[in-house]
């Protein structure tokens, strides 16, 4: 099921705690544009096409990631790319998108999208799994 605009950016707002539409916006705009560029093939089309459609374009036009971001590299750019950002404040913004992100993908394409991404992203998506067992 496809998110309408409205409701996505509510999502964001009330998970972030912020006080305006346009910050849930703009916070929605770069996390998507950061994860658009880890995700290939089915699994980003699949997810764009459960996101509201000026979002979806942010993630199926993603700057390119020469490499995949770690957890931790991808709160970094994300304080980077947010104006007065830290990286605390980065990762507050990340789990209001992301949780957003995977509440609109549902479980099972939750699952693909963290097979893409390096280890501990389910973190980010507020999706934690359990340690594997030696």
């Amino acid at each position: 099921m496809t998110l309408r605009w409205e409701a996505f950016l509510e999502r964001v707002r009330e998970r972030g705690e912020y006080d305006t539409p346009e910050e849930a916006e703009r916070a929605a705009r770069v996390v998507l544009a950061l994860l658009g560029a880890h995700l290939v093939g089915r699994v980003r089309a699949d997810l764009a096409a459960r996101l509201p459609e000026a979002l979806a374009l942010i993630l199926l036009n993603p700057l390119q990631a020469a490499e995949p971001l770690t957890p931790e590299r991808f709160v970094r750019a994300t304080a980077a790319w947010l104006e007065g950002a830290t990286e605390t404040t980065a990762l507050w913004d990340i789990g209001a998108v992301l949780s957003t992100v995977a509440d609109a993908a549902e479980d099972d394409l939750t699952r693909q999208i963290l097979l893409q991404l390096p280890p501990g992203y389910d973190v980010l998506f507020g999706r934690p799994q359990p340690a594997p067992h030696p």
